[in-house]
């Protein structure tokens, strides 16, 4: 299996990290709108160590939060992929998916549509049994990415991200779930 490839669907190509990603992705993480749902924004620098670790993942593992460019244009958005969260919960060891696009690209069906194919190849090529997907209780956009693309939220695995200082609104987390067995019986 070729341990980096290449994904794409009608409208994007989801593909390995560029230096020319590297600014806009800065500032997609700089932006405070975009990052409004994570304890702070991110510095350059540690917007660059964050593309080093996904590259490690890829090659480490195979699979990655991968580039996301409109095929049309060429034009970075951002990523979506999959990780493999780092942290303490009852419900991992898990695969997660999950996707950060810049500002200007919300809105018009980008992240269901790369993550639905990255779905496809957790399953139909990695042969993952799940992929779980998480966020704060206040990110009502990714929650409803995860129901469009079929995820199930049950909301006695709700949890507070150990990585969130206690007392932030973002502490708390929403768990979402899919299995193949589900991902092969949509329709």
């Amino acid at each position: 299996m070729d341990r980096s490839p290449l994904l794409t669907t009608d409208r994007l190509l989801l593909r390995r990290w560029q230096a020319a990603d590297l600014a806009p992705f800065a500032a997609l993480n700089a932006d405070p709108e975009v990052m409004a749902h994570f304890p702070a924004t991110m510095s350059p620098a540690d917007s660059d160590a964050l593309v080093e670790r996904i590259e490690a993942g890829f090659e480490e593992r195979g699979f990655g939060l991968w580039a996301v460019e409109v095929a049309d244009t060429g034009r970075f958005i951002g990523f979506t992929g999959l990780s493999v969260p780092r942290f303490e919960a009852p419900f991992l060891p898990a695969v997660e998916i999950g996707w950060r696009l810049a500002r200007p690209y919300w809105g018009h069906g980008y992240a269901t549509e790369a993550a639905r194919r990255v779905l496809g190849f957790a399953f139909d090529d990695l042969g993952l049994a799940e992929v779980v997907s998480f966020t704060s209780t206040t990110n009502l956009r990714s929650q409803a990415v995860m129901a469009r693309l079929g995820l199930t939220h049950d909301p006695a695995e709700d949890f507070d991200h150990p990585s969130v200082p206690e007392g932030s609104p973002l502490r708390r987390h929403v768990l979402w779930r899919i299995t193949a067995d589900r991902w092969h019986a949509r329709p």
